[in-house]
């Protein structure tokens, strides 16, 4: 049976999500910030014969995220999706979304894959210098803009790159910024989004290409899995360039799957 979920249903809802903090980063920080009843977010839970809760389906605006650890009503959550007014995107993990796709009807369809991968321990990081690593502050921002759109690998991305959503992030505590500078000016940064009570999402890993080779980005995320794991949170990230996997997996990244993001 599925029903739109309300505040008496959080306990279920965290007992189920809680099992898989990194991979339910988006669902855990959204129920956080924004609870059960907002015009933008919805969450329907599916349950089974005994009225166990079994899997979720959050809406944020046009985006939707399914999450269970066994099977569910697949076919229940793609008749959701295929009343939305606009156009809606299905995002989760491969094995979830996989369920729910066949059902959908919508038209001119494209879907993305992209290795979902997570870190809980900082037991693979080398005992290297972070003397040189600094926080991101609301100063620095402007010529951290500046950087990251000078790099060519986020040029697709520089509308979402800014000082204004930055700057929220950092005052809400749902992002951070690490940085290194040389020669007076920003050379390699690494970014959090998402960030909530049990998870953060890592993105934005950028270096000069002129300081390329030197570790620097590999110091940058050193200092930010440290902090955060200390303070208790899983990381976890999306790449699709395998190189870069490597790099991610020899400080600790284990793969946990595919994210899809189906349009």
């Amino acid at each position: 049976m599925i029903r739109k979920l309300a505040e008496a249903d959080n306990q279920a809802v965290q007992a189920l999500i809680m099992k898989k903090p990194a991979e339910n980063l988006f669902l855990i920080g959204d129920i956080e910030a924004f609870g059960y009843q907002q015009s933008f977010q919805e969450v329907w839970g599916d349950f089974d014969n005994q009225g166990h809760l079994r899997a979720v389906l959050l809406r944020y605006e046009d985006n939707y995220i399914p999450f269970s650890l066994t099977t569910f009503d697949a076919k229940g959550f793609a008749d959701i999706i295929n009343r939305s007014e606009q156009k809606p995107v299905l995002s989760g993990l491969q094995a979830i979304t996989d369920q729910v796709i066949p059902h959908l009807t919508l038209e001119n369809r494209q879907q993305r894959l992209l290795y979902y991968a997570k870190c809980t321990s900082t037991n693979q990081l080398g005992d290297i210098d972070l003397s040189e690593v600094k926080h991101l502050q609301e100063g620095d921002l402007e010529r951290w803009e500046a950087f990251m759109h000078s790099i060519p690998a986020f040029e697709d991305s520089r509308a979402s790159i800014n000082v204004k959503t930055k700057k929220r992030d950092i005052e809400q505590g749902v992002g951070r910024g690490y940085f290194i500078e040389a020669e007076g000016k920003l050379v390699s940064t690494v970014s959090t989004v998402a960030e909530n009570s049990r998870s953060a999402m890592i993105v934005a890993v950028a270096t000069d290409q002129h300081y390329t080779g030197r570790g620097l980005a590999t110091q940058c995320l050193t200092k930010a899995i440290k902090d955060l794991i200390n303070e208790g949170k899983e990381l976890c990230l999306f790449y699709d360039n395998p190189k870069a996997g490597e790099i991610y997996k020899k400080l600790g990244f284990e793969d946990i799957g595919y994210w899809v993001l189906y349009r």
